[in-house]
Formats: C-alpha cells, sequence, structure tokens
C-alpha cells in the first residue's frame, strides 16, 4: 500500500469529508490526519450509526486537534450545506455521506432518496457555486471525490465482473438512490466543468464497523450464540476490501 498516499496535499489543503463520521469516512479521517498536514472538515449530520470514538485518539495532539473541524449539518438542507461549504472553503470535497443499508432502504425508501438524491443535489450545488468563485490556482488543483458503490451494476451470475463500462442496473431503492447520485455528479461534470471523481467500491469491512452490515452482525451473533441470518438462498457470492485497502 502507498504509505504516502497524501503527500502531495499542503498545510494550507482544505478538505471537506462529508459523512466522516460513518465508517468508511471515519476510516479516511484518520488516515488524512496521520499522513497529510491538511486543515480536515468533517460534515455530517450526525445519525444512528455515526461513530467519532475511532477518530478521538488522534486529536489528542495539539497539532491535529487544531487542524480538525466537526461540521455538524444535514445534506438534506441545502441552506446548511452553503454554509458548511462558505466556512470550509474546500480545496478538495471527498463526499460519503450516505445511508447504505440495504434492508433498511426497503423497509423505508424515502430517506435514502432525501439523503443520497437530493442531498448529494445539495451538495453538488453548493460546491458549483464555490468552484466558480475559486482563482484560477485553486480551480486546477480542485477535485469533487464521489464514492459510490459496485451495486448500482445490479448482479452478476456465477462469473464474470463489473468494470466502469458496466451497465447501470440498480435492485434496490439503496443501490438506486446511488445510481442517481453517479449520474448527478457526472452531469454536474460535463455541463457545468465541476472536475469529478466516482468510485464505485465493493463491500468494505474492518474495525469499528456498525453492526447492522454482514460481517459484525455475524460475528456479534456467533459469540452470542444466536442464529446468523442467511441472505437469500444462501448461494450469493459478494466481495469485500478492507477498509484500509479502500
Amino acid at each position: 500500500m502507498n504509505q504516502n498516499l497524501f503527500k502531495n496535499f499542503k498545510k494550507e489543503t482544505r478538505v471537506l469529508v462529508t459523512g466522516g463520521a460513518g465508517f468508511i469516512g471515519n476510516a479516511l479521517i484518520r488516515k488524512l490526519l496521520k499522513e497529510s498536514n491538511c486543515r480536515i472538515f468533517n460534515l455530517d449530520k450526525i445519525s444512528y450509526a455515526s461513530d467519532l470514538s475511532s477518530i478521538q485518539n488522534d486529536l489528542k495532539t495539539q497539532k491535529n486537534a487544531a487542524r480538525y473541524n466537526l461540521l455538524k449539518a444535514d445534506l438534506y438542507n441545502s441552506s446548511d450545506i452553503d454554509s458548511a461549504i462558505n466556512h470550509s472553503d474546500p480545496d478538495m470535497v471527498m463526499h460519503l455521506a450516505a445511508e447504505s443499508h440495504v434492508d433498511r432502504s426497503i423497509d423505508g425508501p424515502r430517506v435514502f432518496m432525501e439523503s443520497n438524491i437530493i442531498g448529494t443535489y445539495n451538495l453538488l450545488e453548493s460546491v458549483r457555486k464555490h468552484f466558480n468563485k475559486l482563482e484560477n490556482r485553486r480551480k486546477e488543483s480542485f477535485r469533487f471525490l464521489h464514492i459510490s458503490t459496485d451495486e448500482v451494476y445490479g448482479s452478476l451470475g456465477n462469473i464474470g465482473s463489473f468494470n466502469e463500462s458496466t451497465k447501470y442496473d440498480p435492485r434496490s431503492p439503496y443501490s438506486a438512490s446511488k445510481a442517481s447520485s453517479d449520474h448527478l455528479v457526472n452531469a454536474w461534470h460535463h455541463t457545468y466543468g465541476l472536475e469529478t471523481i466516482i468510485t464505485n467500491c465493493c463491500n468494505n469491512y474492518g474495525p469499528w464497523q456498525f453492526p447492522e452490515k454482514l460481517i459484525p452482525l455475524s460475528i456479534l451473533k456467533a459469540l452470542n450464540n444466536t442464529n446468523i441470518p442467511i441472505y437469500g438462498d444462501g448461494q450469493n457470492i459478494r466481495d469485500w476490501i478492507f477498509i484500509e485497502d479502500h
């Protein structure tokens, strides 16, 4: 693994991470704290699955505490997002904030539409206004990184793989909302010239993952000698990546 991933981030570089209190988000922030000197702004609405405890140890040094800022805001509230963007004045936005649990999306899809689609739209619009005001030097290096999922591509058979050219074929309210957000990000790049990157990663696992997810859920149920849920007929195949590798 490249241990100097953020070596080009200067001390004055300002990075806004949305969803930094989530599983992948706080792993990213811990990495930024350890491997860079940039200013970090963590924008999160602090929901049921939020956990900031893993970041606290890295904030014990005065240097790290001084360059970390928590901005509590909901992406669904456009005026709050405008304020957060104006306050953070970012050179890079890493957009990880999303409702991400498939079962919850089936039981209650509305919050997924509000967070993943409207929330991404609000963020893109705020970032677009910010981007247009930047001086040319900052515009050239500005990036909007959108963290998506491979679930936007649907399901595979027993063989095969997805790639960047695979057609979108979402199968759940969750994956449909993430597919929609991907299309918004792509449209804002082509229409408004916003420099964007979209990644579609497979399932993540690792320390501090919220226990509704499959691997920690299965481990906890095994430790407590309770039944482990089987999804579908038990024949599904899923790909996994360790959080630090992502």
